[in-house]
């Protein structure tokens, strides 16, 4: 694959994931919690990879032992504790708080590539990352003036999402080489979904799903905001650096505003234009090869 292939995986499957508050209000509305909610985010969608596997890519299945702990590391440090603490936020506050804070994670995988994978942190990488953190800020509104009044335990497992959101990149490209984006997408779910189901109360409000409308929600966001995001994420993360994709992936938010424009009647401030340009600018910059010098 391309690099720019791999860079428009990569974006493309943080956008996938910008949809997911258009698919988890239904839930809430219907008395599910963040926890159960992830459980249903976990076990749709790996039900729906194993399916996937099964028919048409069985060989894919194999592999090694040793790499397990990886992708458990993946499905139940990073998927379900990510998407636990990323929904409680949302929950408690709304999705431009949870946004901002989950995209604290380009600066944890920048420190935690450079601790396990010796990847270079270049003053352009830095840069790059300064202008994505700073225009997340203005896209959700933080910036330039900071009026929310938020909970100290909202806004630590706000930074926890951040960190168990990097935590995917390091744990993915650990066994990305060896496998495809649907093996360890797949790999990782299933790990995810036997810890929720273990450890979540979803049975309980089974009732719930003789509405329409969950099951509806239900299945787009597994298969929407989950499996094709992070099929297309894992992709580009396979040909890019972690601390790369990372940063690529913070056009989420964009989107997450974006859609509340089009859909939820939300309006696009001024300061946000600022913030998606310098957004898209750090994309840019961290995609854009450096020029050779022609002696």
């Amino acid at each position: 694959m391309s690099r720019i292939n791999a860079y428009l995986c990569t974006v493309a499957g943080a956008a996938s994931w910008g949809l997911i508050g258009l698919f988890i209000t239904p839930l809430y509305e219907r008395g599910f919690t963040a926890w159960e909610v992830v459980a249903i985010r976990a076990v749709i969608s790996c039900t729906f990879l194993l399916l996937l596997m099964l028919i048409f890519f069985r060989p894919q299945l194999r592999t090694y032992a040793r790499d397990h702990i990886f992708f458990a590391g993946a499905g139940i440090l990073s998927i379900s504790l990510f998407n636990f603490f990323y929904f409680e936020v949302f929950a408690r506050s709304n999705l431009s708080l949870a946004v901002t804070l989950l995209y604290t994670g380009p600066l944890f995988v920048t420190l935690l590539s450079r601790l396990f994978f010796k990847e270079a942190f270049s003053p352009r990488k830095m840069l790059a990352l300064l202008f994505a953190i700073v225009g997340c800020a203005f896209v959700v509104g933080l910036f330039p003036y900071w009026e929310a009044q938020v909970p100290w335990e909202v806004l630590v497992m706000g930074v926890l999402s951040g960190f168990c959101y990097a935590l995917y990149s390091i744990f993915g490209k650990a066994v990305t080489h060896r496998y495809s984006a649907l093996t360890v997408t797949t790999y990782t779910f299933l790990y995810s979904s036997i810890f929720m189901l273990f450890t979540s109360n979803l049975w309980e409000n089974i009732d719930a799903f003789i509405y329409p409308e969950v099951w509806i929600s239900a299945i787009l966001l597994a298969l929407v905001a989950t499996v094709l995001g992070y099929v297309l994420y894992t992709t580009g993360l396979k040909h890019i650096e972690a601390s790369k994709a990372s940063i690529l992936a913070t056009v989420e938010p964009i989107v997450a505003v974006v859609t509340g424009v089009l859909f939820l009647g939300d309006h696009l401030l001024f300061w946000q234009v600022i913030g998606i340009a310098l957004v898209l600018y750090s994309a840019v910059l961290v995609a854009e090869r450096r020029k050779q010098v022609v002696a």
